[in-house]
This record gives C-alpha cells, structure tokens and sequence, in this order.
C-alpha cells in the first residue's frame, strides 16, 4: 500500500487543487521543484484512457495509423513522493497486443520495404506471439537509476501482471535494452537515454489456468517495493 506521503496520478484527481496548494507552500522559492510540480498536475488532470480490446481478427490499418494505436496501448503512471518532492517511479508501457502489432507489422513493413510476403511472414509469427505471451515495452524513470533496474536482484521494484479478479503473475522473462537504438526511438518515442528500457514477458496461463481471466475487467502491471506501488491499467470493453 501507498504511505500517507505518496501519491500517484490514477487517484490525485480529486485532491489536485489541495496537492498543489501544499506543495507550492513548501517548494516557495524553488523554480525547478516547482516547474516539476506543475508538469505533474497537468498530467494528473489528463483524460481517462481509451478503453481496448483484446479480441483476434484481422484490421485494416494504414501505416498512418500507427501511432494512434501506439497511443491507444500506452499507458503512463508516476508515484510522487510528496514529503520530498522526488519522483520515486515513472513508467510508460505498451501493452503489445494482438492489436497493436498488426498496426505495427503493417508499420513495419512500410518503413522497410518488405515484400507482400515477407510482411505476410512476419505478421503471422508476432501475432502467434500473443498466444504464449503478454508483452510489454516498458520504459522507467526514477530517483536511483540503479534502483530501476528491474532484471537486478537487488531492484527496488518488482513487476507482476494482474487483473480484476485477483490474478498476479510474475514475469517470465525481462530483457532489458540499454541502448535504445533506431527502432525503439521511433516506434516507442518515449524510450529514451534518461530511462530504462525493457520487454517484459508473461505467459497467457500456468496449471493453474490463464493468468487474465476471460471476464475481466482490465489488464494490468502492478509496479511494487518498499516506497510505495503503482498500476497502469488497459480497461477492457
């Protein structure tokens, strides 16, 4: 659980007016701290997120379509600490669904100059993908760069995979991209030298069953350690 000291953009609406009163009160003077505030209220006062859907099938995107999905699958969450002004954990994900990769493929393949065929090949695997795998592209900003390294054993964050009927499961796989290269900074324009970046991988179900119930409500990343917890939510229609 959130200390009484911390919060995060999902549950601020309500009390935006009194967090910025009390922060301008105690960051008086301070420029910086204060032109980071801001940012953080405007982001707080954000539009809810579309909701998506999780469904096969085939689309029918244009590559100019692409970065209206890209939009659609992204989620950002930041957990403040308030007592000493820190952004303890920003994170930016994708959620690399069935969806969102047929418009990337499609993308892709525009960009590259792939043949009908080869984009015919490439489109079949990464959507097989989606039947092992729930993967996302993860970029993460806080205090301690070294504290936000989520494949060190020592990582002040863990990552599960969570939906609305109670379901957690841990990753089976975090591969992290140290160096953002041509591809990442154009297609996950988020992903950048001031974070860290990573895919993350969870598997659709264990013997215990699929690990996102068929009636849920919304996917979700859970973002948890000792300075506090954070959700990005993909609600489901």
């Amino acid at each position: 659980m959130r200390s009484a000291t911390q919060m995060s953009r999902r549950h601020t609406k309500p009390r935006t007016l009194v967090f910025g009163r009390l922060l301008a009160e105690k960051i008086a003077g301070n420029r910086v701290a204060l032109t980071t505030v801001f940012m953080v209220l405007l982001v707080s006062l954000g539009c809810g997120s579309e909701q998506v859907t999780v469904a096969e099938g085939p689309r029918e995107y244009l590559p100019s379509d692409y970065e209206h999905v890209l939009s659609r699958w992204t989620r950002t969450e930041h957990l403040v600490s308030l007592a000493e002004l820190e952004d303890l954990l920003t994170v930016t994900a994708t959620y690399e669904s069935w969806d969102f990769r047929w418009a990337y493929v499609i993308r892709y393949a525009r960009d590259y100059r792939l043949s009908v065929e080869q984009r015919k090949v490439l489109l079949d695997s990464t959507l097989a993908e989606t039947r092992a795998y729930h993967q996302f592209f993860v970029a993460l900003y806080g205090g301690n760069r070294r504290w936000v390294d989520l494949t060190k054993p020592n990582s002040a964050w863990i990552v599960r995979l969570i939906d609305d009927k109670g379901n957690e499961t841990a990753p089976e796989e975090i591969t992290a991209i140290p160096k953002p290269g041509p591809i990442e900074r154009t297609y996950f324009r988020y992903a950048s030298v001031w974070r860290q970046v990573f895919r993350i991988r969870f598997p659709t179900s264990t013997p215990r069953g699929p690990t996102i119930a068929p009636d849920t409500k919304f996917i979700g990343l859970r973002f948890a350690g000792a300075q506090g917890s954070e959700e990005l939510h993909w609600e489901l229609r």
